[in-house]
């Protein structure tokens, strides 16, 4: 099934270009140049990436899957060390629901589901957070976070979800804490700038990205501000942002300027900062250094993703730098026993090694709707390691499975709607939001 067309605009539109700142049941050419010169693809970064022939006879081994019961935050949990998840089923339809306003020309649905216990929770483009029973797929209760009736679109935010209550941050600057069980609201503050992330949760704080580079951490009882840390100021950068990741008493945050800095949780002291701008800008997409996918802290090693081409692995208590590879993404790595999977700009999936950072295996997806003429580029998501198979959501209403240990494709359904947010793993069933706002359990 294709996309409607001014869905596929609109995210296309706002996930390639400069924004300024400031407000088992799976389905088992070259053309003619009449211009002189060298014609360059503006669509593809700098990247080469080939396969280290040096590991070629070494078996990707996974860890066995394991049953979580919950994913209270975006990325799963505070680490977003998710490792190898049981979804064993085909993957059939279970139900599905419209949970409110999807993209339109005014907002892009940014806002992962979270689950705690039976309910699922989202939020849409209007600020409007749903409960819903993920036995069912019934509506529980619903609540308007939004301060303006005649609000259009609002841009980013997110929830996470810890100790009864859920936390909910939203484009029009507010964080708002609700009762998991009714949506009744605990408390409200109002920072200085949009919140495009979604917060994160761990031992009574909560951290929350602005679009001007500020972190703050928050009381997660009352809202009272505790600390506060600035990054660079960068007027340009991709749609959304990622989530802080904490772990081992240390917050990890990613700025839109291609900053990375490592805090104490209880006074937000520096341990670290790290860099990924853009070594060589040979692009407009390339020379953003904004860092859209989620970090990963697992065993003592953060895990990182930049726009720039530059995925890297910094020891989370010196913050020296491990090991960098020449990989550009807008999604978070995905760390699985003693192999990570990274899904590039390039519209390619790839394996590498977690010591070394070195290239298993590449498979690469379809880059445009037309590879002939190279129009109507692909976007995709994920990627999400689940009962043996690795799941990608695409623009073109799709979810892949591909084996995480060779690469090759396994299969694919069709979804009623573009994947832009990947999808999301708990009790053996997996959820996935599609840019139209529909939310559909398979297992």
């Amino acid at each position: 099934m294709m996309p409607r067309p001014h869905i596929v605009r609109f995210v296309i539109f706002l996930a390639l270009t400069i924004l300024v700142s400031g407000c088992g049941g799976w389905l088992g050419g070259t053309t003619e140049i009449r211009l002189e010169g060298e014609r360059i693809d503006i669509l593809r970064g700098s990247s080469i990436i080939e396969v280290d022939t040096r590991i070629s006879d070494l078996d990707v081994l996974l860890p066995r899957p394991v049953v979580n019961e919950n994913w209270p935050q975006a990325g799963g949990y505070p680490n977003h060390a998710m490792h190898h998840l049981a979804a064993s089923g085909p993957l059939t339809k279970l139900w599905s629901i419209d949970i409110g306003k999807g993209t339109h020309d005014e907002a892009q649905l940014l806002a992962e589901p979270v689950i705690s216990g039976n309910i699922i929770y989202t939020v849409d483009t209007q600020a409007e957070v749903v409960a819903i029973d993920i036995n069912s797929g019934n509506r529980l209760w619903q609540v308007d976070l939004s301060k303006d009736d005649k609000n259009e679109g609002i841009l980013g935010g997110g929830l996470a979800i810890d100790d009864g209550r859920l936390f909910a941050t939203t484009g029009f600057a507010d964080i708002i804490a609700l009762e998991a069980k009714t949506g009744r609201e605990i408390w409200r503050r109002s920072l200085n700038a949009p919140l495009r992330a979604a917060p994160t949760v761990w031992a009574g704080r909560v951290f929350v990205v602005t679009t001007n580079n500020e972190l703050f951490a928050l009381a997660a009882v009352d809202g009272r501000e505790l600390w506060t840390h600035a990054g660079l100021t960068e007027v340009a950068g991709l749609v959304g942002a990622a989530p802080p990741a904490v772990d081992a008493g240390v917050v990890v945050v990613p700025y839109s300027s291609g900053e990375v800095a490592a805090l104490r949780v209880e006074n937000g002291r520096q341990v670290w900062v790290e860099s990924l701008t853009a070594l060589q800008r040979s692009d407009a997409v390339t020379a953003i250094s904004h860092i859209r996918g989620r970090p990963v802290i697992d065993r003592g090693i953060v895990y990182i993703v930049g726009n720039s081409n530059r995925t890297a692995a910094v020891d989370l208590r010196t913050g020296t730098r491990l090991w960098e590879v020449r990989i550009g993404g807008r999604n978070g790595a995905w760390v699985a026993g003693d192999f990570i999977y990274v899904l590039t700009r390039d519209a390619e999936l790839v394996c590498l090694t977690r010591r070394g950072g070195r290239v298993r295996w590449i498979s690469q997806l379809p880059r445009f709707e037309d590879e002939k003429e190279q129009e109507d580029p692909i976007l995709w998501s994920g990627p999400v390691l689940a009962g043996d198979r690795l799941l990608i959501g695409n623009s073109r209403e799709e979810i892949w499975s591909l084996s995480p240990y060779h690469g090759e494709v396994l299969g694919r359904i069709d979804i009623l709607g573009p994947v832009l947010i990947p999808p999301i793993v708990a009790r053996e069933t997996v959820y996935v939001l599609t840019d139209e706002a529909d939310l559909i359990a398979y297992r």
